[in-house]
């Protein structure tokens, strides 16, 4: 029961106070529920037009033949909390970078920041890992060092990837040496790895289920980078969107982090402790 019922009514003033009282706090709370509106409205991406957003196949992160895969699932979500109409499409690695550069395409994901990116894309982060040097045994290489001084030692990579700075310090080194063969996936490289076309390439966490194949694990084995996990995250290509849009979509993100959307996207592919480590870290401001 209302407290208004326990009141004593003086003569002529309580039927008008009350019912003054009522009318105002009724108006208080349509204002509220206005301004909160207008709040979610301006914190909102501007979805008059339909954006682009483009997936890499690259093996758990999107896999083209299951049409599944981490980055699809983040994807179909920042895009439901979005209210914008997005339309999705499937490209090589490379050809997304340009499209990001020039503004024909708006998002892509799981980018990493590097001097030249950060002129033409923004990111929003939602998970970090670790960068590993799958190598054949036979190769007899067991530190970064014997693979920089080996003139035999062939490296493979994917075209317009880059890694953690240990990684590409050795991809910058090798190339300079000519030493670097380059492809349009992860498949291509693994076969050359176990034909022997080349002696090792570049792996990441999402690599694992191809990596356990018995005819790749029975020649490789694994030598981790001495770097700090790198930031993965939405790539928002700043000639299509204004710096305003990319923090209005960039709050998605960090909403989607904070909420715990993201870690139960990852845990989907990883054990528990794994999918912790690679979407609890610190982004520095």
């Amino acid at each position: 029961m209302s407290e208004k019922r326990f009141q004593k009514r003086g003569k002529g003033s309580s039927y008008v106070d009350s019912c003054g009282a009522t009318v105002i706090g009724r108006c208080v709370g349509v204002l509220l529920l206005v301004m909160c509106s207008l709040r979610a409205v301006a914190a909102s991406p501007d979805c008059s037009r339909t954006f682009t957003l483009a997936l890499h196949d690259h093996g758990l992160l999107y896999s083209a033949d299951t049409d599944s895969g981490i980055d699809k699932d983040f994807a179909e979500e920042l895009i439901r909390r979005s209210g914008c109409k997005v339309g999705v499409s499937l490209m090589s690695r490379a050809r997304i970078w340009q499209l990001i550069e020039s503004g024909a395409l708006d998002f892509s994901l799981s980018g990493i920041a590097s001097p030249e990116r950060n002129r033409f894309a923004s990111f929003a982060w939602y998970f970090s890992n670790k960068y590993y040097l799958l190598v054949r045994k036979d190769a007899g290489m067991q530190q970064l060092a014997d693979f920089e001084n080996s003139e035999r030692f062939q490296l493979g990579v994917i075209r317009s990837f880059r890694y953690s700075t240990s990684a590409n310090r050795l991809v910058d080194r090798l190339a300079a040496a000519n030493r670097v063969s380059q492809a349009g996936g992860l498949a291509p490289l693994y076969q050359a790895l176990t034909l022997g076309r080349i002696q090792g390439m570049i792996m990441e966490p999402f690599d694992y289920p191809a990596v356990e194949q018995r005819e790749i694990r029975d020649v490789t084995s694994i030598i981790e980078f001495p770097d700090p996990p790198v930031p993965h995250g939405l790539i928002m290509s700043k000639k299509a969107l204004s710096v305003a849009e990319q923090e209005k979509w960039r709050a998605l993100v960090n909403e989607m982090r904070a909420d715990g959307t993201v870690r139960r996207i990852f845990s989907k592919y990883f054990s528990p402790k794994l999918a912790a480590t690679l979407v609890d870290f610190q982004v520095n401001p």
